[in-house]
């Protein structure tokens, strides 16, 4: 699509066409998977903007790896019947595998086979970034398939010095105050834990594009995780520290099954408070997990001397549904419905954190609504109940709580407060502080 605009009801499909597209390209920390991903990115998002960065470049405490390039790989039986293909499904290869072409007996192939019991039809996610080695992942039914014998094993990879990439695309505001958005791209053929994140953040990026103005700048970077963000934070963390005033690490935003949130190691961070007040609206039985629950790029973001506010907003969290990091995590999980709800969620969150302002009411003690048309005329028992949130706004209009405050103390949908908040502004009996 060449316009920015995505309505409601084209955004979860929007996502979903987008991912179903990148869906068979194998990613990993590096290699051509990564770059092909990012420049489809780039084909939707005006400005996008592809990094690199070299093997061997020290990020604080870690190294960019070598990087990975995997072109096909098998296990094939006496007689040349491949049992295990690459070509079949890009997770049957053990991430970053070295290079292989032997002929082993059972015995020895098994020391490099992953599967699961329990889920006996998935193939498993599996990786080894730091480690060199070689392996294959399969289902637990293909494994026990296999017969005592000879087996061939061809793994045609390269492991050498090379880049790694992420992309990044700035959005103008009124302010040079940032929020951060951040998403990951180094996943093989997942949708939920992997692609819902790309693809829900590329359709926030066009509607941020989308809107006639900002008061904040927005950040966006697609990175690989864990390793992306720690090179990410060595290039920028003094500048994020000083600019970004909210943020959203995007993980595993597309399925129907619930809505969660993971709170910044700080927790009551303007994200937290602008994540758990959308998700109250949209799900009341959101489930809440703790910084103890991370597991994702919140972990570099929030870590002690670099404290960013960043919090996360999911549908079902990573680790905690059935699917997970397993062949299973397919569009039978992810539904153009769920990506449009993990849309939803978090331009709710970030159109808080946008719309967020302090309020000083301009006249002593209650102002007369009545003769401004903004209080009945006729006072019955009701009266109270209809102008509560109203009354019970102004009250707290004193110069020194925000709207997200006042929404947090009345217990009332901030969307509701700003519905209110344009005849007080109109009618010069509330006025913004700068905060």
């Amino acid at each position: 699509m060449t316009s920015n605009e995505l309505n409601d009801s084209q955004v979860g499909q929007y996502c979903h066409d987008l991912a179903t597209r990148l869906y068979p390209i194998c990613r990993s920390l590096t290699g051509p998977g990564v770059r092909e991903t990012l420049s489809i990115l780039a084909s939707e998002i005006q400005g996008l903007e592809i990094k690199e960065v070299p093997s061997g470049t020290t990020a604080f405490d870690w190294t960019v790896p070598d990087e990975w390039e995997i072109r096909g790989a098998y296990i094939a039986d006496e007689h040349g019947n491949k049992i295990v293909d690459f070509q079949d499904h890009n997770l049957h290869v053990l991430g970053y595998s070295e290079p292989v072409d032997r002929v082993v007996i059972l015995d020895e192939l098994e020391k490099h086979l992953y599967s699961l019991p329990d889920q006996p039809d998935a193939i498993p996610y599996i990786t080894s970034y730091y480690s060199r080695r070689w392996g294959f992942c399969l289902t637990h039914n293909q494994r026990q398939t296999l017969k005592p014998g000879s087996y061939r094993v061809v793994i045609d990879s390269t492991l050498k010095p090379g880049v790694l990439n992420y992309a990044e695309v700035m959005i103008p505001g009124e302010s040079k105050e940032e929020v951060f958005l951040s998403t990951y791209v180094c996943h093989p053929s997942m949708a939920n834990n992997e692609l819902s994140g790309p693809v829900v953040t590329t359709a926030l990026v066009r509607w941020l594009m989308s809107l006639p103005s900002r008061k904040y700048t927005y950040r966006v970077v697609f990175i690989p995780e864990t390793i992306g963000s720690i090179v990410y934070l060595s290039k920028h963390h003094k500048h994020l520290q000083s600019t970004v005033i909210a943020g959203f690490n995007i993980s595993c935003v597309g399925d129907d099954r619930c809505y969660s949130y993971l709170p910044s190691r700080n927790g009551r961070t303007l994200s937290d408070r602008a994540a758990v007040h959308a998700l109250r609206s949209i799900d009341p039985n959101f489930k809440i997990y703790t910084w103890l629950d991370r597991g994702s790029d919140e972990r570099q973001y929030c870590s002690p001397g670099v404290d960013l506010p960043i919090a996360t907003i999911m549908r079902s969290k990573y680790g905690e549904y059935p699917e997970y990091h397993t062949s299973l995590d397919d569009f039978s999980v992810v539904t153009p419905s769920g990506l449009a709800g993990g849309f939803a969620a978090i331009r709710d969150a970030i159109e808080i954190v946008e719309a967020n302002v302090t309020l000083r009411c301009t006249v002593l003690c209650e102002p007369q609504l009545g003769k401004r048309g903004l209080y009945p005329t006729i006072s019955t028992k009701d009266t109270a109940a209809q102008v509560g949130a109203m009354m019970g706004m102004i009250s707290y209009c004193d110069g020194e709580h925000s709207l997200l405050d006042i929404a947090e103390k009345i217990g009332q949908p901030f969307k509701k407060l700003q519905g209110i908040l344009g005849p007080l502004m109109e009618n010069g009996l509330l006025v913004k502080v700068d905060s």
